[in-house]
């Protein structure tokens, strides 16, 4: 493959920056625009040891003064040679450091460039790579911890248990479809239900993570509700830790969603204030009621906020009791603890209805009760016991573990049902394929070129 380079960190000055190289012959690219102090060139500097020395730009002119390291392939990230330069992070120094490179023969790495490499070259599987984007893009502990997991290959390993398991199942049949009058061991029906109910299991309960994925990935979208100057967009803004909602006393003063990334309790909330909620004939206050309303439809998580200071209304009651009759997860605050409360209310939940997660007293003003709140999000969204790794957060492995699952479950009934073995082998072979999507041994390079072009350029 030719050589790629690409400058690995961001585009804002930073205390250092990075710039990568990839492909055969790159050490001899590396040494035309790097010189180490120690006088031995840079293709002959000990493997993985950085070393210091002189950058250089295109006409050999001293650029900047910074480090170097390089990864003879196998032995590297892309399975090929490989080089790192750890610069000071001014932009004009990484961008004449990659003109540089250019002009003695690399040219621009495209976007994942570097990881599909690796791909490419044995190095990871598809599942390893998108978990190479969830580490980038995670906005959680958590969410960090799962990808690490699944790119040091939890995910790979298990989906590898099961397909040895089927490879074998499938060998024993098709020797007995393929070669019906030779001597060949009896197959023992037991044991393939065995192996069969096991790989299910393994599937249905990675399955059984996706909505755990979902939320780790992309955040739990969270409608914060309530009438007019309850203290929604206050809330937003105790949250948020700065002013990101207008907050007045004028009642209807958010007219539309606010929108808002936080983590609360470690779990990444997509927080959207809403208009308040009660009766107008303002169209525009309109509109933005009708927005509040399919925001708490659409909502993983409701937030209902009421003035604490004031009886509840009727509107109130009819909004709790809507949350109540909806049966998405939801927190009833109290808010404007700062206050003197209003009496406190009693509320009756009739059967069939959700009632809140929480009651909280709080100051979306002060803070007060803004670290019971964290403790109710962290309760309704729980790591639990699976293991980090073991969560699917995409909706391709989602559905590729779908169609395996269901695939080995038809396999097992007609093993169960004493059909011929070729109809077994039809099931094995489907989740077989989907297996294979899963960790790009039979993955299409649509499939392939997609996960990729969600990488950034130098990754």
């Amino acid at each position: 493959m030719d050589v790629i380079a690409a400058i690995a960190t961001g585009a804002a000055p930073t205390a250092i920056g990075i710039l990568r190289v990839s492909g055969e012959g790159c050490f001899a690219l590396c040494d035309a625009v790097f010189r180490p102090t120690d006088g031995r060139p840079f293709h002959d500097q000990e493997a993985r040891k950085m070393v210091f020395g002189d950058v250089l730009d295109a006409q050999g002119r001293l650029l900047d003064r910074g480090l170097a390291v390089r990864f003879p392939g196998p032995r590297s990230y892309t399975g090929e040679d490989s080089a790192e330069f750890h610069c000071h992070g001014s932009p004009v120094v990484l961008r004449e450091l990659l003109s540089a490179l250019f002009a003695a023969g690399a040219r621009q790495a495209g976007p994942g460039e570097f990881t599909r490499r690796a791909f490419l070259n044995g190095h990871m599987d598809l599942t390893e790579a998108e978990a190479v984007v969830d580490l980038i893009d995670a906005e959680t502990a958590a969410a960090a911890r799962n990808a690490a997991a699944q790119l040091s290959g939890s995910l790979r390993r298990d989906f590898e248990q099961i397909r040895e398991a089927l490879l074998d199942i499938a060998t024993r049949f098709y020797a007995v479809v393929d070669y019906p009058d030779e001597d060949i061991p009896d197959i023992h029906p037991e044991e393939v239900a065995a192996a069969l109910a096991a790989a299910e299991g393994t599937l249905k309960r990675l399955l059984a993570t996706c909505g755990r994925g979902r939320i780790l990935k992309r955040g739990a979208a969270t409608a914060i509700v309530g009438r007019p100057n309850a203290g929604k967009s206050s809330l937003l803004n105790a949250l948020a830790g700065y002013e990101r909602a207008i907050v007045t006393d004028i009642p209807g003063t958010t007219r539309d969603t606010v929108e808002e990334s936080v983590v609360c309790g470690g779990v990444r909330l997509r927080l959207m204030d809403t208009a308040g909620i009660r009766p107008t004939e303002d169209t525009v206050e309109k509109l933005g009621v009708e927005r509040s309303r399919r925001a708490m439809e659409t909502a993983d998580l409701v937030l209902a906020v009421a003035d604490g200071s004031q009886p509840l209304t009727r509107e109130d009651r009819d909004l709790l009791e809507g949350l109540a009759a909806q049966g998405t997860p939801w927190i009833l605050i109290v808010n404007k603890a700062d206050l003197p409360a209003a009496p406190a209310p009693r509320l009756v939940w009739g059967q069939g209805q959700r009632p809140p997660a929480a009651v909280l007293s709080l100051s979306a003003l002060t803070g007060e009760g803004l670290a019971g709140l964290e403790e109710a999000v962290a309760a309704l969204f729980p790591a639990g016991n699976t293991p980090p790794g073991s969560i699917l957060t995409n909706a391709r492995q989602e559905a590729a573990v779908r169609r395996a699952a269901e695939a080995v479950g038809r396999a097992r009934e007609a093993l169960a049902a004493g059909f011929t073995p070729d109809a077994i082998l039809t099931d094995a072979e489907e989740a077989l394929d989907a297996l294979g999507e899963l960790t790009g041994r039979t993955a299409r390079e649509e499939i392939v070129s997609g996960i990729f072009s969600r990488f950034c350029v130098g990754k």
